[in-house]
């Protein structure tokens, strides 16, 4: 076989060169209407952050740094500001509430690392509806297929939205740019260099999930301009002998980052999550939720229960025994599935109480994880939920869900999609019921806009 000698015939240089390249009409049209379907869902997702402290610690950041105008909507502080400025203060509250979408193969969460950074850019330049799906498309590719290529080794240590995520955001903005190949490689080179996000923070119930998220969007706009301006960066950033794949995962296979590019869009693959928690915990919320309904039991009925997961589960989960905050919560499996069984729901407004709510602290004590082969196996490409529930007068029930409520295949509905962006824009009073109505129609029909104006207003 032929050695090319082309500098660009590399898979972060044929990754960048898709990423630069894409067109509106190269995307199927069912990429188009889910890409507007997970815009709406982002933008939910950050009008529900944007009350919390974290968020606002943030955005108050910015407010010192920043402009206190400029073409791009800050949505917490409901102000104009710089790209940059509105790129990291709308990230970091995206992912507050953790009802952002997930891709399951890549452990990633694109929507809040993408969107915000677009989003902002678009407003910037005046891009029209249709170049800011292309360039949402274009990051969700990128940053997925990073997301791969990092695999589980990565995930044990390291939060993939933080990591693949920087790169992802410079996709975005580097589309909305018009970079040439060499020039998004080069973005991609500096986004590389400086992403990081560690699981660590989660023992001391720290905020710096928002920092991941608001850092990635930011850096990742940083790096798409700086390339525009004619700043370099390494060229073999994922897979060179010193790049990313070496330094955070293990045996990295660089064929993950190009495989059927263009021909798979993993956007549709990504899902919406249902639960206001980890995601890791939502398999098993499912499955305790059909147990409890197909064998008529309550709280009451219930001695234990175990949650037979994968290990990233218990990898993510397992540090969060005593949670001491509301956000700490959503990574308790143990606070997760008692909200299902006292309340049948775990949604936003049911973990605010629940730090103080006697039933579900009690039931937290009664839910153990086990390591399950057949579901670790499945994982990460399919998320299996599996409950084994052990009732007072001894009898032992086991429930398994295939495919959690908001995957591709139990995916949201249109009008469950404007319902969920009702619950949470609504939230603690983030915006009123007018302004979603006409933040919905303005989304679902992006691609005719031939601007991106400022979407949070009647």
């Amino acid at each position: 076989m032929a050695v090319s000698t082309d500098p660009l015939d590399h898979p972060s240089a044929t990754l960048a060169t898709f990423a630069a390249n894409l067109q509106f009409d190269d995307i199927p049209q069912h990429v188009h209407r889910r890409c507007e379907d997970l815009i709406i869902d982002t933008l939910a997702s950050i009008l529900a952050g944007s009350t919390a402290k974290p968020v606002r610690c943030v955005a108050d950041f910015a407010t010192a740094m920043g402009p206190s105008e400029g073409p791009s909507e800050d949505l917490v502080r409901r102000t104009g500001t710089s790209p940059y400025f509105a790129a990291m203060v709308n990230a970091a509250s995206a992912h507050f509430v953790e009802q952002d979408d997930v891709h399951n193969g890549a452990v990633f969460h694109p929507g809040a690392v993408v969107i915000p950074p677009a989003l902002a850019v678009a407003q910037a330049i005046g891009a029209s509806g249709k170049d800011l799906i292309t360039a949402c498309v274009a990051g969700y590719e990128v940053g997925i297929r990073i997301g791969e290529y990092f695999g589980r080794p990565h995930y044990k240590i390291f939060h993939t939205t933080a990591t693949a995520g920087t790169i992802a955001a410079c996709a975005a903005v580097g589309r909305l740019l018009r970079l040439t190949p060499e020039q998004m490689l080069h973005g991609f080179g500096s986004a590389g260099t400086i992403t990081g996000g560690l699981w660590e923070f989660l023992r001391d119930a720290a905020d710096s999930k928002q920092l991941h998220t608001g850092h990635a969007a930011s850096s990742g706009l940083q790096a798409a301009y700086l390339a525009q301006s004619g700043f370099t960066g390494a060229q073999r950033i994922l897979e060179g002998p010193q790049g990313l794949g070496v330094a955070m995962t293990e045996n990295a296979d660089p064929a993950r980052l190009v495989d059927q590019l263009g021909q798979r869009w993993t956007l549709a693959e990504t899902s919406f999550k249902f639960h206001a928690s980890c995601r890791h915990t939502h398999p098993a919320a499912d499955a305790l939720q059909v147990a409890m309904r197909e064998n008529a039991i309550t709280i009451k009925d219930i001695e234990s229960v175990v949650a037979h997961v994968h290990q990233g589960a218990i990898d993510v989960l397992g540090p969060v025994t005593d949670p001491q905050t509301v956000h700490q919560s959503k990574f308790s499996m143990g606070t997760v599935l008692g909200l299902i069984a006292a309340h049948n729901s775990a949604d936003l407004v049911s973990f605010d109480g629940a730090l103080k709510d006697n039933a579900v602290t009690e039931f937290r004590d009664r839910v153990t994880m086990v390591l399950d082969p057949e579901i670790d196996n499945a994982y990460p490409q399919r998320w299996i939920g599996k409950v084994t529930v052990t009732t007072k007068d001894g009898k032992t029930m086991t429930t398994v869900v295939q495919e959690p409520k908001g995957d591709p295949g139990n995916t949201l509905s249109r009008a469950e999609i404007e319902d969920k962006l009702k619950r949470l824009g609504t939230y603690q009073g983030a915006a009123s019921a007018d302004v979603l109505d006409a933040l919905a129609n303005r989304i679902w029909q992006l691609q005719t806009h031939t601007k991106v104006d400022q979407i949070m207003s009647v």
